[in-house]
């Protein structure tokens, strides 16, 4: 018998979620932007993510409910998430009402994505898999259903913990191989989301040095390193910004067909939704709107 959660059941939470995203989505620091002097941009930015078919943005840089909102209001059909929101940033019962103003005000067009974040970014950082109980405990008294939440899982336990509290995961910085782990974990019924660096650069040399200075502030991060661990990589392959084999496993560079493959990998891993981050030479929060056009040209 499956468990009732708001008005959805348990076994209902990932087809909702997965029908929501499609298979392809853009993931963007740029798009949490908060100055009032970039609205306009946002605005176009993402009406033109939904126009290439997109189905979902995913925004970056610990964002919070209200981030979505005007990128909501700008569009028509793509879902909007947090990817991902810190548990350590925002309260459960302010994020549980701003959820219900922006689902009142557009039914289904968001997805709240979760995280613990990690120890060297938040001071608050404490038994992180306890905490994510105590807030999806928190979120459900609120009335926000499980299946309109997914939560940043890299361990067994906390992909569990999306199978069973919410409506999948949306993993960041994984291989394929984590893939596979995750989804024989998940079953078949949960959203599994993993994000994905895109490098539109053919250069090998080029490529991996624009990879590396982008992965650097990740490999200093436990949860990360450890997940590569897990996975079969050693310490000798966070040196130097990330050895060749790890930078080829988490990145897609290269030509069209390069790039489609290491897409291609990660649903046949067991995908149902990859959220692509482009990685330049120019500021994180940047809108790569030239890439996003190619990527939807390789994608189709």
């Amino acid at each position: 018998m499956s468990e009732s959660i708001g008005n959805v059941t348990a076994v209902d939470h990932g087809s909702a979620a997965k029908e929501a995203v499609g298979r392809y989505g853009i993931w963007s620091m740029g798009l949490r932007a908060e100055e009032p002097a970039r609205r306009g941009e946002l605005a176009e930015a993402v009406a033109e993510i939904e126009e290439l078919g997109f189905g979902a943005v995913w925004l970056g840089g610990s964002p919070g409910v209200r981030h979505a909102v005007p990128l909501v209001e700008a569009t028509e059909r793509v879902t909007v998430a947090t990817g991902i929101q810190s548990i350590w940033d925002y309260e459960a019962a302010d994020s549980a009402r701003q959820f219900a103003d922006l689902e009142a005000a557009h039914p289904g067009r968001f997805l709240l994505g979760l995280g613990v974040s990690h120890a060297r970014l938040s001071d608050q950082y404490r038994r992180p898999y306890s905490s994510m109980v105590g807030y999806l405990d928190a979120l459900d008294a609120a009335g926000v259903p499980a299946g309109r939440r997914v939560l940043a899982a890299l361990g067994p336990k906390m992909l569990k913990l999306s199978r069973d509290r919410a409506a999948g995961s949306h993993p960041y910085l994984v291989t394929p191989e984590h893939t596979a782990q995750a989804r024989e974990i998940l079953g078949d019924g949960p959203l599994l989301a993993p994000e994905l660096k895109v490098v539109l650069e053919t250069d090998p040399d080029r490529a991996r040095a624009i990879a590396r200075d982008y992965l650097a502030l990740y490999l200093g991060l436990p949860n990360y390193t450890n997940s590569f661990l897990r996975l079969g990589f050693t310490e000798d392959d966070f040196t130097g910004g990330g050895s060749d084999r790890l930078v080829d496993a988490v990145y897609a560079w290269g030509d069209q067909d390069r790039v489609r493959a290491s897409i291609d990998a990660l649903h046949a891993a067991g995908a149902d939704h990859v959220a692509l981050q482009v990685v330049d030479d120019q500021p994180r929060d940047a809108l790569p709107r030239a890439a996003w056009r190619r990527l939807a040209d390789l994608l189709n």
